[in-house]
């Protein structure tokens, strides 16, 4: 009897061998490869030579000319700032229209709930691809959208909107893509909300603006960062959505990562986007860790 206590944490140790198991072969490993891959050299055709290099980095800032000297080349820099701008905006776009949704599904009655959230999730039954061909048929030419200018005269036969392949038509397609992501997590919270807090507030004489921000914000605030992380860390490495709406013409990370092992054919250079892509998410998911530790209590927290 003795030796069980002993035992415990050798079982705890092997249970958690298969989850270990697993992070390593899917997470760790390719990652470490894709790091590996940024330093070396690529081969003309594809694939890369085993000699160690950092022009990969340089080549996102840089352009070298014929006499091996470097020019700042402001390129790569502008897709890296498009990318992060476009996932911005999708995650604004997302809040706005989420958080009504989520304050409705949260007042149904209990009954009603699992419904709503059915309902939600319904889009994630869909592949990815098909959804976003949807929207091409909706934003494109003669499309949904500008069929009606068309039959009421206000736009000629030559004329479009030009919705297609711009910047709104990718923001539109991550936001629809990803909307459910931020939707759930502030159901979640506004789920636990008391009400009754609401309704002191409304009998202290608070007006709704008020209410809402210092009552309910404050409350659903974790539901609010966790969807706004599930919403722009997929977006900013998305690569459906700039490759079929942008048309190609409004490159993001995911899109340029895609394009140099397959087309380029340049490893490497590829590689090095995708660990600064890593690095960027990094940079996110730190700055959250940092503003979601409490802060110390007045006087040292006595």
């Amino acid at each position: 009897m003795a030796l069980l206590p002993a035992r415990a944490p050798l079982r705890r140790t092997l249970g958690l061998l298969p989850a270990v198991a697993i992070i390593l072969a899917f997470m760790v490993v390719p990652v470490a490869i894709m790091a590996v891959f940024s330093f070396l050299v690529p081969r003309s055709f594809g694939g890369v030579e085993w000699t160690f290099s950092t022009d990969a980095y340089v080549q996102i800032l840089f352009e070298r000319m014929l006499d091996d000297s470097l020019r700042f080349s402001p390129g790569y820099l502008m897709i890296v700032l498009r990318s992060f701008g476009l996932a911005l905006l999708a995650t604004v776009s997302c809040l706005l229209v989420g958080f009504p949704v989520a304050w409705f599904m949260a007042r149904r009655p209990p009954g009603e709930r699992n419904l709503w959230v059915l309902l939600i999730t319904i889009p994630f039954w869909t592949n990815q691809l098909v959804r976003t061909f949807a929207w091409i048929i909706i934003l494109g030419r003669n499309g949904v959208i500008e069929a009606p200018f068309r039959w009421a005269g206000i736009l000629d036969q030559g004329a479009t909107l030009g919705l297609m392949y711009s910047n709104l038509a990718i923001t539109v397609g991550l936001t629809y893509t990803f909307i459910p992501l931020m939707v759930l997590p502030i159901y979640a919270s506004l789920e636990k909300l008391d009400f009754s807090l609401v309704e002191a507030a409304a009998d202290l004489y608070s007006s709704r603006l008020a209410t809402f921000r210092r009552v309910v914000i404050p409350l659903a605030r974790p539901g609010i960062i966790a969807g706004c992380l599930l919403v722009f860390i997929p977006s900013l490495g998305a690569f459906i959505q700039p490759d079929l709406l942008g048309g190609g013409k409004k490159l993001m990370l995911g899109t340029l990562v895609q394009f140099q092992f397959t087309t380029a054919r340049n490893w490497p250079f590829g590689a090095a986007i995708a660990m600064v892509l890593l690095a960027l998410v990094m940079v996110v998911l730190i700055l959250h860790a940092r503003a979601a530790r409490p802060h110390p209590a007045p006087g040292g927290g006595q």
